[in-house]
């Protein structure tokens, strides 16, 4: 079988002076993930391999240097998903959890499916993962664009004021410059043909607290089925929810459409159906990419065997 790794580092806004550092992201969690591949690594583990390496960068919307919520902390999501086997595990609304994808692995790995809040760290404690101080994972320039409120592009869905924070205040400030873009993923094929999919996120900056998206919902901001091959979304989670558009996009390959036909037409249909925007990146179980966005931008990167070095681009 031909291994292949497709990342991505979020659709939206990207300003010009982040794009190489984004697109660099995307590459280097490329290579960390091609590296366990050609260790004879699974698709699993190359999934959750490139995924760490995106949460620890806080160049991403996801562990370390996730945006907040509207009350200051982070809350993060993720999901994972063996095609072969259909096994599923995720995790949201965790604090203390330094790369939620590894939780979210140890979650596939047992009888649940998805864990949130306390009861998923509680597990990993259980599991054997360490807890981190919550504080560990705001960084401090996450922490003075909350102070001085988001972005377009980050500040969305804000409500009624909460826990005495004037969340109408927040939105006020929001400006025309996004200073961060989103959800993070991967997609993998590996040497026994298995393919892997996941996705993590800190979601939308000054949500509500409580509120999850589409990245630990499987069939709706990734999936992945033998024969078939995986998907990784990023964007306004919602949207994706509403069209389980990760699925979607697995249908439409097994309709016989290519993975680059595929991702065009889920995108056409996130916009035309529920006015949507976001991107996503597949793979179909040949492991021939394909990737569509809405936005101005989406970072990615993918590794194809017998290339010579990843391809990145925004």
């Amino acid at each position: 079988m031909t291994l292949a790794l497709i990342v991505h580092g979020g659709a939206g806004l990207i300003p010009d002076e982040r794009r190489a550092a984004a697109s660099a992201g995307c590459r280097a969690a490329v290579e960390a993930g091609w590296r366990a591949l050609l260790a004879g690594g699974s698709a699993l583990d190359a999934v959750q391999t490139a995924i760490m390496a995106m949460e620890d960068n806080p160049g991403f919307n996801a562990g370390t240097g996730a945006v907040l919520t509207v009350d200051g902390r982070a809350e993060l999501d993720a999901g994972l998903m063996d095609g072969e086997t259909m096994q599923v595990g995720a995790v949201a609304g965790v604090q203390r959890i330094k790369n939620p994808i590894r939780l979210a692995r140890a979650v596939l790995d047992s009888r649940w499916v998805l864990l949130q809040g306390s009861g998923a760290e509680q597990f990993a404690v259980e599991a054997g993962l360490a807890l981190c101080d919550p504080e560990d994972l705001v960084t401090a320039a996450q922490r003075e664009r909350w102070k001085r409120g988001y972005r377009e592009g980050d500040a969305v869905n804000v409500g009624p004021a909460l826990g005495g924070l004037d969340v109408g205040a927040v939105a006020e400030n929001v400006h025309a410059d996004d200073t961060k873009h989103g959800t993070v993923g991967a997609v993998a094929v590996d040497a026994a043909g298995r393919v892997a999919a996941g996705a993590s996120t800190g979601g939308m900056a000054a949500k509500h607290p409580g509120r999850v998206g589409d990245t630990p919902l499987a069939g709706c901001g990734f999936a992945a089925e033998a024969g078939l091959g995986g998907v990784s979304c990023t964007g306004q989670g919602e949207d994706f929810i509403r069209l389980t558009l990760a699925r979607r996009a697995l249908d439409l390959i097994a309709g016989g459409m290519s993975a680059q036909e595929a991702a065009d037409e889920a995108i056409r249909l996130l916009g035309s159906r529920v006015g949507g925007d976001g991107g996503l990146i597949v793979l179909d179980a040949e492991g021939r990419p394909g990737f569509a966005r809405n936005t101005p931008a989406m970072a990615y990167a993918y590794m194809l065997e017998g290339a010579d070095a990843p391809i990145a681009g925004v």
